[in-house]
């Protein structure tokens, strides 16, 4: 029930922001039949509310993942496309304003004058906002049909200078962020595990967020996700939405233990090797290095469940130690300070904000304004950190720029 008021709020909001714009739109096309006023009136409002019970019902009630994804794309939409019209619609609330003050003023200085017309909208800029309306729904209705599973292979040379010969030239894949409550074509999902096996790497590294809220939104999935093997194995990390925090709160609860049982129980049946504030030694031809995992370890109201004391104990004789850490902001909030034994991290988590510019030497994200640390390979003195932009999406089902990433790894000593 915490959550009630909060959407109760948001959609009395919502609606007098739908009613804002019914307004100035109907003001505008004032040339309208009577009849044609009446179809819009009955079809704006019909959307309008069937999307806020659909809100509703997808928060509360267990509703097809796939509908689900439909209305709330069909609401991001709407909401984008509204609020890029809003400014045009204040500008001329301003305009009108300052006329009306201005008739005011002007009345009170000579004699009153009665039977004044009211000042009409401006036409042109109403229709200046809805022409502007058109770009969010183009561009990211354009990011959902295109972009959403259009998967690329980023390929790096990681550069370990202590790196045991035997695994020099050796190959490692990473995937990040899957949330697989989000999904809605398993086909397209398909393809991109099948692209990430089309590399043969030698092990693979999974770096949390396999789902939204729940463990039950896998299941339609653990089929495919079973298929990401490697003959070295493949590692994987819980990522904050992967506790049940956002649907059962912070507090611990029989339900919530449940949940976070399952999805440890789902790593094992898909055969990762799941890395709760441990490590593993990896050996080939008689030489090893460490692997090791934490749980999610996060700045501000991000959860701290990682114990690094944990993680690193009996790996001191390792000459590489490679740590899986969900959340970026632990390489530099904890790992540079007291770990400077860590060779290489490995995070997900931004998404990139599944919006920007990525180029080979220059990228940009508004989310470069909240981690320092976004995308790709960052090094600082001897340690480096690899932030992979996410397998999949959460939110707006979608990306634009930022496309879904699948990052292959060629160990090298130099």
């Amino acid at each position: 029930m915490g959550r009630l008021p909060f959407i109760v709020a948001a959609c009395i909001f919502i609606i007098a922001f739908d009613l804002y714009c019914f307004k100035a739109i109907v003001a505008v096309f004032k040339n309208w039949k009577p009849r044609t006023k009446k179809i819009f009136k009955i079809l704006y409002w019909t959307y309008s509310i069937i999307l806020i019970i659909g809100v509703f019902g997808g928060i509360y009630l267990n509703l097809y993942l796939s509908l689900r994804a439909i209305i709330l794309v069909a609401f991001f939409l709407t909401v984008a496309c509204k609020f890029t019209m809003l400014p045009f619609l204040l500008i001329d609330d301003l305009r009108r304003g300052a006329i009306k003050l201005f008739r005011k003023t002007k009345r009170q200085k000579s004699e009153p004058i009665t039977n004044q017309n009211p000042i009409p909208r401006s036409e042109f800029l109403v229709k200046a906002g809805l022409v502007a309306a058109a770009i969010p729904l183009t561009s990211l209705s354009w990011g959902i049909v295109s972009g959403a599973y259009d998967y690329q292979v980023t390929r790096v040379d990681l550069i370990l200078p202590n790196i045991p010969k035997a695994f020099n030239g050796i190959r490692m894949a990473q995937i990040s962020d899957i949330h697989s409550g989000s999904f809605y074509n398993k086909t397209a999902v398909k393809g991109g595990i099948e692209m990430l096996l089309g590399e043969k790497p030698d092990f693979i590294f999974f770096t949390g967020d396999l789902v939204n809220n729940l463990t039950n939104e896998v299941r339609d999935y653990i089929d495919i996700f079973s298929k990401v093997k490697a003959p070295l194995g493949v590692y994987s990390t819980l990522g904050n939405h992967d506790y049940g925090d956002y649907h059962f709160g912070k507090e611990s609860s029989p339900a919530k233990v449940k949940n976070l049982k399952d999805m440890i129980d789902v790593h094992k049946v898909m055969g990762y090797d799941l890395l709760m504030n441990e490590n593993r030694r990896l050996k080939v031809d008689g030489e090893e290095l460490g692997i090791l995992g934490i749980e999610n370890w996060g700045m501000g109201r991000f959860p701290k469940y990682g114990k690094m004391e944990l993680a690193v104990k009996n790996t001191d004789d390792l000459p590489v130690k490679l740590l899986l850490s969900h959340d970026p902001s632990h390489w530099r909030g904890e790992v540079l300070q007291k770990y400077p034994q860590i060779d290489a991290m490995f995070s997900g988590h931004t998404h990139g904000m599944q919006f920007g510019v990525r180029f080979k030497e220059f990228q940009w994200s508004p989310v470069q304004y909240i981690y320092k640390e976004w995308a790709g390979l960052y090094r600082e003195q001897k340690q480096q950190l690899y932030v992979n932009v996410g397998y999949g999406f959460l939110g707006y089902p979608g990306r634009v720029g930022i496309l879904p990433e699948i990052t292959v790894f060629t160990l090298k000593s130099a």
